[in-house]
């Protein structure tokens, strides 16, 4: 081998080596940390608090990044589980490192311990502290705060807010008559007591102008015997579980588009908020026999003249069934029904029906029997060969489209 071509040989393999030593300075460089801290904040944002506090041990670099973080999510569900003490300690020291400077744009706590009144109040105040820059507001505890409502009131910027209160009491905390919120668009409350006026109404609502959501659970009406809701933006509504004693719910809601129902069917809805509604879940029950409620259920579906979607649990069909001579009725409604979902739930039935179906059976047999002994006979059997009514009531999914026979039909199980 020639001096040259050794020479030419040596420098390309030192070229080789040169140029893999440069990559692999590059492949552990910390490219991460050469972004912008704007960006850095925003991908911690994206981490439970506990890991995005942890960060901190990273670097020098990474030390104060999490304290600037716009969204707190504190529950005690997630965060030190059954260990009551150190969640106290976490959140207390969250709110007391965290740069004040850095704008907080969601704040959510959640909270079910010994340390709650004393974290409610140091939440409450640090909310009220940031109130003209939180967008999205959460509190969800055990027992009332004196400073809940006045901390909500001050926080004109939000536009999502989130209230739950587990005290167990039959009368739920008061909601306030009048809560002037502009910026407003979703609305969720549990636990509340709607407070009705000098006519009888409770209209807790008219307020927010912006309204576009609203949950209500677990809440009841107090002193009225209408609830009315009032919104000429409001798009969904959902109402779950409510202890609902009074006569009427009256709908203002022109732009309605979907609602959803969970629990006992006890009011009629009346106003022109049903004529807009597209989408409809309803997962009804029933527990006393002088309930209203395969009547209530039925009124609805006259109301909901123009749904496209709808979506029932198997125990609100066997409710529907208990109408008299319901099979024999004319819709005037569900003309524009595309689908049809049915929920088969575990039981298949409610065994609190079972007796409410029977007695519909009979009465059945009666109404048989004066027409024809043949035609009774024959229901006789058809009652004794089953244990229960079936989970679908024979007849019921044809009676619904009988205004559209052209609508899916699915059915579906959680088992």
């Amino acid at each position: 081998m020639s001096q040259t071509h050794s020479s030419t040989t040596s420098l390309m393999i030192r070229e080789k080596m040169k140029r893999r030593s440069h990559s692999e300075n590059e492949e552990s460089e910390d490219r991460l940390s050469d972004l912008p801290d704007c960006l850095l904040v925003y991908i911690l944002s994206f981490l439970r608090i506990e890991y995005a506090v942890r960060t901190c041990i990273l670097s020098t670099r990474w030390k104060h990044l999490w304290k600037r973080i716009p969204e707190l999510f504190l529950h005690s569900s997630t965060l030190f589980r059954g260990k009551e003490k150190q969640f106290f300690t976490f959140v207390s020291k969250i709110l007391t490192l965290r740069d004040n400077s850095a704008a907080l744009h969601i704040l959510d706590f959640e909270c079910d311990s010994d340390y709650e009144s004393e974290l409610v109040q140091k939440i409450l105040n640090y909310a009220c502290s940031h109130n003209t820059q939180i967008q999205q507001l959460g509190i969800s505890i055990s027992h009332d705060s004196d400073l809940l409502m006045p901390c909500v009131s001050s926080c004109q910027a939000l536009t999502s807010l989130t209230l739950s209160i587990y005290n167990g009491c039959i009368f739920p905390d008061t909601f306030p008559k009048y809560l002037n919120m502009p910026a407003l668009t979703s609305l969720d409350l549990t636990g509340f007591t709607f407070c009705g006026d000098e006519n009888r109404c409770a209209e807790p609502f008219s307020a927010f102008t912006k309204l576009n959501s609203l949950i209500i659970s677990r809440c009841m009406v107090k002193d009225a015997q209408i609830l009315r809701i009032s919104s000429e933006t409001l798009d969904n509504l959902y109402l779950y579980k409510n202890l609902f004693n009074f006569d009427k719910i009256e709908l203002a809601a022109p732009s309605l588009c979907t609602f959803t129902f969970y629990g006992t069917p006890k009011q009629k809805i009346c106003g022109s908020g049903f004529s807009s509604v597209k989408e409809v879940n309803i997962d009804a029950h029933m527990f006393s026999k002088v309930d209203k409620s395969p009547m209530i259920l039925f009124s609805w579906l006259l109301d909901l003249a123009n749904i496209e979607s709808l979506t029932v649990s198997s125990s609100t069909l066997q409710i529907l069934s208990l109408v008299p001579d319901l099979l024999e009725v004319k819709l005037p409604s569900l003309c524009n029904l595309k689908s049809v979902e049915i929920k088969l739930e575990r039981l298949g039935i409610l065994p609190s029906l079972l007796h409410f179906m029977y007695e519909a059976n009979q009465a059945m047999l009666k109404k048989a029997a004066a027409k024809s002994r043949k035609e009774a006979s024959k229901l006789r059997k058809a009652f004794k060969a089953g244990l229960e009514p079936p989970s679908i009531p024979d007849g019921i999914v044809d009676f619904l489209l009988q205004n559209s026979p052209s609508a899916k039909v699915n059915i579906t199980s959680d088992y």
